[in-house]
């Protein structure tokens, strides 16, 4: 595998059971639609779902030019999913909704468009809909630029995953008017990202 561009590891503060990866200025929540169980997106946002309510996980970030194969040790990790994401700037970034900023590289150095992140994830069943004050999660996130292409399921093994997948099957086909909690996700996201532009 070819040495990534950039690679580093911190922690990520998770708010019901997400956090995010954000163009800057970027705040309007995706419709909540986790057909593969662990990403969705639409251009400029993407949200990477958690098995904890809330508290730190455990993230790395690679950066890579071009796609990677899968890593010899892809069976350690519970979930591996590959997303295609528009990004508008060359300033996508994680973020954490209501916590600093995570230091973690940025996510386009090579500018906006259309790349690919695999999503790989291990321990959300562990403290599933748990408060956590330590990390029980760990993700790596690898992303590099690539034209919008289909989800690719490499590893499905939590039972959080199922989860997902079953409540994206029993919801109707239109949006419902969205529930109390979702409306604090998006104030919360909404007020942590303009205090990030400012």
């Amino acid at each position: 595998m070819s040495a990534p561009a950039a690679r580093a590891s911190g922690q990520v503060q998770v708010e019901y059971h997400a956090f995010h990866l954000a163009d800057a200025g970027e705040y309007t929540q995706p419709p909540f639609q986790p057909d593969n169980g662990l990403i969705f997106s639409r251009p400029g946002l993407a949200v990477v779902l958690a098995g904890v309510n809330s508290g730190p996980v455990d993230v790395t970030v690679e950066i890579y030019r071009r796609a990677v194969p899968l890593p010899d040790h892809a069976e350690v990790w519970d979930e591996v999913v590959e997303h295609s994401i528009e990004f508008l700037t060359g300033d996508m970034r994680v973020t954490a909704m209501m916590d600093a900023l995570p230091e973690l590289p940025v996510l386009t150095p090579f500018g906006p468009g259309p790349y690919r992140a695999r999503v790989h994830a291990r321990g959300r069943d562990r403290a599933h809909d748990a408060h956590v004050a330590d990390p029980v999660e760990v993700f790596l996130l690898q992303v590099w630029p690539r034209q919008r292409d289909p989800d690719l399921i490499h590893q499905h093994n939590d039972r959080y995953e199922q989860s997902m997948r079953q409540s994206v099957q029993a919801q109707p086909q239109q949006v419902a008017s969205p529930e109390p909690a979702e409306e604090d996700w998006r104030r919360a996201a909404s007020e942590r990202l303009h205090r990030r532009g400012t």
